[in-house]
């Protein structure tokens, strides 16, 4: 178990552009990976773990080796050097390595771990706003479950076969999977892989969708035949999970503020064979009045906070900030209170986040059956999924039915 100089000097790099040039990490390790064809797959491996890992860590690993933002090059060596000890590798006697204090690392680490800002490595004001919506001991389970590394989870496209071809398709590629209790068309992967790289994938076999993710669309009730909104698409996992649920037959509209993201999904609805989607853009307040009273069933993707899915997107924990939690529960009570109305009488309406904050959940909903829409609405159930309960990610989805 050594350190090779070209995969540190990759990480090393990739840490200075999510930390100091505010790139996306998921965006900076795509790119770190394609940088060295010879590499094998445990190169690749480590690259990508360890700048996830550092990224993770950021605060406490700051705290040990008691470097300050902006970090320079030096101070994110010492950042690597506090991990690689952490982790147990032998410090070679590279330059940027000389002198790294090991017992002394170890020690700030077990007397750092005492406050849990630090231990979980996450800024004090979502400690604090995690106590206080979730109470202490809830929320000291689910930013520790929140840490942990994301498992891999493929939702199989049945317009184009079942879990169980798929599961054969995989094992033929030594990708080995197991089945999901209570999850029709769930496989996880047992080892990481990139699976993007596979023919399953590029013939649209499977997506790459949570499995918390995947009881959303399930949860809309959706039947073939019907008309169905997904009114915060993106580049839309679960619109395509409504289309193969909905077996290709009848009208699934998307829709979605920015053009980018809807120009994703064509491509992803092509790779699935998913035809039965038409593609909105909500450029004006028409696109939404026109279609009011007009859906069996729609779906309010809400954004939000993401403080469901941290253990997807460890960078957030540095890029959210206190007052983008305030104006984002604003816009889930103006876009519940808008694209409600889409909903015809005897149709369903589910409210979805990837938030575990009530604030953002469960009290917008109860707040909307406040208002002069939300009372032709009767509330059905609701389901609050914790990381610490479920092993996934944070989810939160309401289904309501608009009265006859």
């Amino acid at each position: 178990m050594r350190l090779h100089r070209n995969l540190v000097y990759t990480t090393i790099d990739s840490l200075n552009a999510i930390f100091n040039e505010g790139e996306y990490a998921d965006k900076v390790v795509a790119r770190a990976l394609k940088k060295d064809k010879r590499w094998g797959s445990s190169d690749r491996k480590f690259v990508a773990e360890t700048i996830y890992e550092i990224v993770r860590w950021k605060r406490l690993y700051a705290e040990i080796a008691e470097v300050k933002e902006p970090y320079d090059r030096d101070n994110l060596w010492r950042m690597f050097a506090v991990w690689a000890v952490l982790r147990g590798y032998p410090i070679p006697d590279w330059r940027q390595l000389e002198g790294t204090p090991e017992r002394k690392i170890k020690g700030r680490f077990d007397e750092l771990s005492k406050v849990r800002a630090l231990k979980e490595s996450i800024p004090d004001w979502m400690d604090e706003l995690g106590v206080k919506e979730l109470g202490e001991k809830v929320w000291a389970k689910e930013i520790a479950a929140q840490n942990q590394p994301a498992k891999v989870i493929l939702r199989t496209n049945t317009l184009k076969g079942t879990k169980e071809n798929l599961r054969n398709t995989l094992m033929d590629l030594n990708i080995e999977t197991e089945y999901l209790k209570d999850q029709p068309e769930a496989l996880v992967l047992k080892e990481r892989a990139n699976v993007f790289l596979t023919d399953a994938f590029k013939q649209g076999l499977f997506e790459v969708q949570d499995a918390n993710s995947q009881l959303v669309a399930g949860f809309l009730d959706v039947k073939p035949g019907m008309r169905v909104v997904d009114t915060c698409a993106g580049a839309g996992g679960k619109t395509l999970h409504i289309a193969s649920l909905m077996e290709n037959k009848g009208q699934l509209i998307a829709m979605d503020l920015y053009e980018s993201k809807l120009k994703q999904l064509k491509l992803r609805a092509k790779r699935n064979g998913a035809f039965n989607i038409e593609y909105r853009i909500i450029d004006t307040t028409k696109v939404i009045k026109k279609l009011h009273e007009k859906a069996d069933r729609v779906l309010i993707d809400a954004p939000c906070s993401g403080l469901g899915v941290l253990k997807r997107n460890p960078d957030s924990k540095w890029k959210l900030q206190p007052e983008f939690i305030d104006n984002i529960r604003k816009v889930q009570s103006e876009v519940l209170e808008s694209y409600s109305k889409i909903v015809k009488p005897g149709g369903k309406l589910v409210y979805a986040t990837c938030s575990v904050l009530p604030s953002e959940n469960q009290e917008q909903v109860e707040k909307f059956l406040k208002t002069e829409i939300g009372k032709q609405f009767t509330f059905i159930q609701d389901r609050k999924i914790l990381a610490s309960e479920s092993g996934f990610d944070g989810f939160y989805m309401a289904l309501l039915e608009r009265k006859i």
